[in-house]
Order: C-alpha cells, then sequence, then structure tokens
C-alpha cells in the first residue's frame, strides 16, 4: 500500500509521510515559538545581539520557504496532501512552528560576520536535513539530527572562520540583579513547558547531571580549573541550550531511560571533546549523539524486519508442511 494511507505492504517498510504532531507538541512548539521569538526581540532592542537586524526577517523567510517548497515535493512523490493544507491560517502557522523556532535558533546563535549567504546556507541545512536524515521511529520516517545544532554544526565544519554567537551578547547591554533574573526566568519558563508537555525533565536532568560530573571529572584527570568548568553552567548560552535545544521532541527520546542515556551521552561526548581542545563542543556533541541515535533506530528497524521475515519463512514453511503430510518442519 502507499503512504498516503499509513500503511505498508508488510508492516516491515517504514512509512514515510510525516505524522502530524499531537495537542501536547503543537503547545510546547507554539510556546517555544513565542519564547524565542520575543527573545529576539528583546535581544536586538535591550539585551546586545549584534547580528544585523534585517537577518531574522531573512533567516524566517528562508526556513518558511524551505519547509513549504520540500513540503510540497515531499507530498508529491508520497502521494498524500501537503499538511499545511486544510486547516486555514491555523494550520500553515501550526505546520510552521518547527521552522520558526530553527530559524530564528540559527539566525541568533551563529556569528558569521556580514556572509548573509553563509547564514542563509544554514537555515537551509537546518530545515532540509529533516527530509534526508530520518529515522523509523513507531512504524514512520522521522528526522533525527537536531535541525539548529545540525546546521550550526555544518557551518563550523565547513567555515572555520565562523563560530558561535559570543555568550556575552546575551547580557551585553545589562547589569546587577538583571544578570540571574535573566537566566532564572528561562530556567522557569523553559522547566515549565519541558516538564508539562515535552516530559524531558529526565534528560535535563542527565545532561545536567553529567555535565557537572565532566566538569569535575576534566578537572581531576587535566589539572583544569573545576570551578572554570561548573561556570559554563551559570551562563544564558548554556541555559537556552538546556531548556530550548538539547530538549527538542522531534529529535529527542521519549522514554526515562532512553532521556537518561541521551542527555548523559551528550554530557559525556562534550566532556571529551573538551578535554581534546575542540572547540564548540556542546554543538558537535549533540550531533554526535543524535547521529549515533539515527544509527541505533535504523539498526533496530532492520533487525526487527529480519526477524519478521524470518517468522514469515517459519510460518509459510508450516503451513506447506499441514498441506503436505508426512513433511518435516525444519526446527527454529
Amino acid at each position: 500500500m502507499s503512504a498516503q494511507n499509513g500503511s505498508t505492504a508488510n508492516g516491515a517498510r517504514p512509512v514515510a509521510e510525516p505524522p502530524r504532531h499531537d495537542k501536547k507538541v503543537i503547545t510546547a512548539l507554539r510556546r517555544f515559538a513565542m519564547s524565542i521569538t520575543v527573545f529576539n526581540i528583546l535581544g536586538y532592542t535591550w539585551l546586545g545581539f549584534e547580528q544585523p537586524y534585517l537577518w531574522p526577517f531573512i533567516a524566517l523567510a528562508t526556513g518558511y520557504t524551505v519547509e513549504i517548497v520540500l513540503e510540497m515535493i515531499g507530498a508529491r512523490v508520497e502521494h498524500r496532501a501537503p499538511r499545511f493544507r486544510g486547516g486555514g491560517a491555523k494550520g500553515l502557522m501550526e505546520f510552521l512552528l518547527p521552522a520558526h523556532i530553527t530559524s530564528l535558533a540559527m539566525n541568533m546563535l551563529i556569528y558569521v560576520n556580514d556572509r548573509l549567504l553563509v547564514m542563509i546556507f544554514g537555515v537551509m541545512v537546518a530545515v532540509g536535513a529533516k527530509w534526508i536524515l530520518r529515522a523509523p521511529v513507531r512504524g514512520r520516517l522521522r528526522h533525527f539530527m537536531n535541525p539548529s545544532n545540525f546546521g550550526i554544526t555544518v557551518i563550523l565544519l565547513l567555515f572555520p572562520w565562523a563560530s558561535i554567537a559570543p555568550p556575552y551578547h546575551f547580557t551585553e547591554h545589562i547589569d546587577g540583579p538583571l544578570d540571574w533574573l535573566i537566566p532564572l526566568g528561562i530556567v522557569m519558563a523553559g522547566t515549565m513547558i519541558n516538564a508539562k508537555l515535552t516530559g524531558r525533565m529526565y534528560l535535563i536532568m542527565a545532561w545536567v547531571g553529567g555535565f557537572a560530573l565532566q566538569a569535575v571529572v576534566r578537572g581531576v584527570l587535566l589539572d583544569v580549573n573545576i570551578l572554570g568548568g561548573l561556570a559554563t553552567m551559570t551562563g544564558v548560552a548554556f541555559v537556552l541550550f538546556t531548556n530550548y535545544m538539547i530538549t527538542d521532541p522531534g529529535t529527542s527520546p521519549s522514554k526515562p531511560g532512553a532521556q537518561i542515556a541521551f542527555g548523559g551521552g551528550v554530557a559525556l561526548t562534550y566532556g571529551v571533546l573538551t578535554g581534546m581542545s575542540i572547540p564548540y563542543g556542546i554543538f558537535f556533541a549533540t550531533a554526535i549523539v543524535c547521529l549515533v541515535r539515527g544509527g541505533f533506530l535504523w539498526s533496530l528497524h532492520f533487525s526487527e524486519q529480519s526477524r519478521a521475515k524470518q517468522e514469515a519463512a517459519t510460518l509459510a514453511e508450516a503451513q506447506a508442511a499441514v498441506a503436505q503430510p508426512g513433511r518435516e518442519v525444519a526446527p527454529v
């Protein structure tokens, strides 16, 4: 059968059609989008964002365009209606929420000087990768690379002169108690979203605990300043990453045990990369763990597919033996 009716011929191959988000995920995406929009407005008017004022609008236009075009191509190939049709303006808005979040995050977190085309390229990679790097999850193909993190990683690898946005620009024009109140507000808002909607608190706890542990281990083994490693956790950049990037519901596991493995794995990989003096380890670590998870999902799919074929062959042999008395069935 085709992907249009949500099934496959033998139940072995994953359906290519991207599923619509449930209400909880839609609510979470809406709040993520509102939060990052407000933060960008405050960033450009008050906090000290250093990218040009026009760039977030260019990033949004790029992300929206790529998302809609690829959805139309995917719908045509998969013989289904585009997901943004049929719901009116609200349906279109909900469809574009992931692209909205990814585009603003890309422009906010990467710094490419005045190279506008590089920023546009990063947004295109981040949004477009969702259609290429996919793995089977509960019978459907879903993207497994964190979009904005992947776009940033690709830029850092392809353009060595690029860098992440300087962490100070999140609080460049403020001082005093606000230096603490802004991260506290982000933590509170992010915790509410992740606790009530995305259900990623196990992931957050594993990531934060693992990050603290790797700072101590690096201090003991490599004789680096432990307090310096721990102080990273007090910055706005770390708080944003913890509450709004690593917890992406589309590219992180949902089961508690898997969340702990995912968050702890990112912390462990970050510690190894940082111990090797590799910069931007937080983005590379997330990309590596997402890639490992994608490979694991594919291995599970092939294993289940192989087992299903073996069971089908055994059943067919048993049915043939019943139809032909006297024929022995080979032991499994």
